[in-house]
């Protein structure tokens, strides 16, 4: 008997933690039951970093730093590294999310730059991009909102939900670096938020 009740604790505490990493905090996805394609969009603006919240700015310049202090790396891998980053921002971030969401959820079709009638809308507000260390990986977090709204439209948000740091673990050959570890949390979220969508459609 002590085994079960243990056991359904330990369940509970299990399913409350994943609720606070992502949640419902209002609205609901209603709207997408009868939608075949929606939308997708990332913002990355003012970003902050890492336990100490440094701005996006602070944390390349320590980046930059320990790259260029490194005697096997220098300023050719640094060029590369910042030429990666920017790319991850700008194209693989959503592209990523958006895999995530069709792996889990193939009733609807997720792209970006699409003319869907509604978008999924990422509001990226923290960002710790883990670290890798051989054969141990510390999965990288993110803070921040996914919006349900109007495409063209944003004021208009049928459903919100938010994500504290979360980090739910997918396998991914995309570990080693930063931005490839961001880009793995970008889909991993895409891939719980299908869920919970799926979910709510049935």
């Amino acid at each position: 008997m002590k085994k079960i009740l243990l056991l359904s604790l330990l369940t509970m505490i299990v399913m409350a933690f994943g609720q606070e990493k992502m949640e419902l905090i209002s609205g609901n996805f209603q709207a997408l039951k009868d939608q075949t394609e929606v939308n997708v969009e990332l913002q990355f603006e003012n970003v902050l970093f890492m336990k100490e919240n440094i701005t996006e700015a602070q944390y390349l310049e320590n980046r930059k730093k320990q790259v260029l202090e490194n005697p096997k790396r220098g300023a050719d891998a640094w060029k590369k590294w910042i030429g990666e980053w920017e790319k991850y921002k700008k194209e693989d971030y959503v592209d990523h999310f958006a895999k995530g969401l069709n792996k889990s959820y193939k009733n609807i079709s997720f792209k970006k730059d699409s003319s869907a009638k509604y978008t999924l809308l990422v509001e990226t507000k923290w960002l710790f991009p883990g670290w890798h260390g051989g054969l141990v990986v510390m999965e990288a977090q993110i803070s921040g909102t996914i919006k349900l709204v109007e495409t063209g439209k944003p004021s208009v948000v049928l459903a919100e939900v938010a994500l504290n740091k979360f980090d739910k673990f997918i396998q991914s050959k995309e570990e080693v670096m930063e931005y490839e570890r961001i880009a793995t949390v970008y889909e991993s979220t895409g891939r719980y938020l299908a869920k919970e969508i799926k979910k709510t459609l049935k």
